[in-house]
């Protein structure tokens, strides 16, 4: 097993990422640039750009291998992962883009008009960029271990590297033109490949399980495993289809549209793009099934197919492209992350001194570094289980705030606070829980595991509950903040 065809699948996606990056750079003048492309970036290239850092290691690594394993049931990630983006459409997408926010906390600033729930704000966006970044180096350290055979610590290196560059030098401005051109390589990347291997595996007249043995969940549609079985699909779903809104890095992409009818549209354009990828996963896990792939080796199972199906030379080079597509996912995604948290830590953790350009790239080296060691330290662990996580924390925290910050005017200051933290140290306690403890002896792991089913209206609960019981403080300006956000960019505004 050679691994050239990998070193020059990793050697060519870096100088393609930074080619592409110098053409954003080449446009970045202005904070604005860096922060959010100075609000010019159109739907089409937009909704490339969401896909390029939207879908992850989890997506293109752990969909297939969750499949291989526990079977059709896992189909609840993608579903949830893009069902998502169709709550977004419909709750938060436009009047996030017309509150003029550059971050998740100067929306919740300019909302509630304090000064302590920006700061809450501002710790939970980076601990859950934080918390999303420690999947993507560890999917880096996962691949080129698989494809080149290098030591752990190569991958992850190697990608905060690049990262430190793209984001350093350019910003949001450089990072959109990557991300839209790094979607097009991993759909490539997944496609062309299982194009090839299903043509041999009709050829090979290769016949799927029966669902007999082992594999008899590999059917189950819902849930197995009884009732903790399905409260935990149930809190899966939750976390997932509201955790979308919640993620810094997708947030901020819709304060780079030019108008709130953009924001729409490129949400709509998300939705097409994710359908279409995520096509793809359950085939790789139904053609590992066909050929015997063993389940323990689940998490690199789209990297090992091509050479598992198609020995030679032709397995080579199917997977020297996938490896180029895994770790276009790491980039990209990595990439959005540190722009989202170096965006809030410059506004609100740099020293003075260190405004504008300077700060933010100051920042984004904190940004890489502190996850980057994480890596480095802590123990292996699953990917697609701890980006769950992390979406379980984004429902429990963001996506209250927003829906009730767009739609609610009696939200208060003391509420919002409340509610965040309520949600926030609730399903934090489970993350670390699950992360420390990888055996699960009834409920209650099950319901440290899969927070959000009581995570999310605990949130809520307390949100509204808080928010009542201090009515007298909500803000004076909250119902003119909230005709701004629901009124089309066509229609004027009285601003006397």
């Amino acid at each position: 097993m050679t691994a050239l065809p990998g070193v020059v699948a990793v050697v060519l996606v870096t100088l393609a990422t930074l080619a592409v990056g110098t053409q954003g750079l080449r446009l970045s003048r202005t904070t604005s640039d860096f922060f959010v492309a100075s609000r010019s970036v159109r739907p089409g290239l937009n909704a490339s750009a969401i896909g390029g850092e939207y879908l992850s290691a989890a997506s293109f690594l752990g969909v297939a291998g969750l499949m291989l394993t526990f079977g059709a049931e896992m189909l609840w990630y993608p579903v949830g992962w893009t069902a998502g983006y169709l709550v977004l459409l419909v709750l938060v997408a436009a009047p996030l883009r017309r509150s003029g926010a550059y971050t998740l906390p100067d929306f919740a600033e300019a909302r509630l008009g304090s000064r302590r729930v920006r700061a809450v704000c501002s710790t939970l966006v980076v601990a859950i960029g934080w918390l999303y970044l420690l999947p993507q180096f560890e999917g880096a350290a996962l691949t080129l271990s698989a494809a080149l055979g290098s030591p752990r610590w190569v991958g992850p290196v190697v990608v905060g590297a690049v990262v430190l560059v793209s984001v350093g030098s350019g910003g949001m401005r450089s990072i959109t033109l990557t991300q839209a051109f790094q979607y097009w390589l991993k759909l490539t990347a997944l496609l062309l490949p299982v194009a090839v291997l299903l043509v041999v595996w009709v050829g090979d007249r290769a016949v799927l399980p029966d669902g007999s043995g082992p594999g008899d969940a590999w059917s189950v549609p819902v849930a197995g495993g009884g009732a903790t079985g399905l409260y935990t699909t149930y809190s899966l779903v939750l976390a997932t289809f509201l955790g979308t809104m919640g993620l810094p890095h997708v947030v901020v992409r819709f304060y780079t549209n030019p108008d709130g009818g953009a924001a729409r549209r490129t949400t709509l354009a998300v939705l097409a793009l994710l359908g279409v990828f995520y096509l793809l996963p359950p085939v790789y896990a139904g053609l590992g099934r066909a050929y015997g792939a063993p389940e323990g080796g689940s998490a690199t199972l789209v990297l090992d197919l091509p050479r598992l199906v198609l020995p030679g030379l032709g397995g080579e080079v199917l997977t020297g492209l996938v490896t180029a597509g895994a770790f276009a996912a790491f980039l990209s995604t990595s990439s959005g992350l540190a722009v989202a948290v170096a965006g809030v830590l410059a506004q609100d953790a740099t020293p003075r001194r260190l405004s504008g350009v300077a700060g933010f790239r100051v920042a984004t080296v904190v940004a890489v570094l502190v996850p980057l060691v994480a890596t480095l330290v802590l123990p292996d662990f699953g990917v697609a289980r701890a980006v769950g996580l992390a979406f379980a924390v984004a429902a429990s925290t963001f996506c209250p705030l927003l829906v009730l910050g767009i739609w609610w005017p009696g939200l208060t200051p003391a509420g919002a606070v409340a509610g965040l933290a309520a949600g926030g140290l609730g399903s934090m306690a489970a993350v670390a829980w699950t992360l420390a403890d990888d055996v699960s002896a009834g409920w209650v792991d099950t319901l440290l595991a899969q927070p959000a089913a009581w995570s999310v209206p605990l949130a809520v609960a307390t949100m509204v509950g808080v928010s009542r019981a201090t009515a007298s403080t909500a803000p004076a300006h909250a119902g003119r903040f909230l005709v701004r956000l629901h009124t089309p960019e066509t229609v004027p505004l009285d601003r006397g």
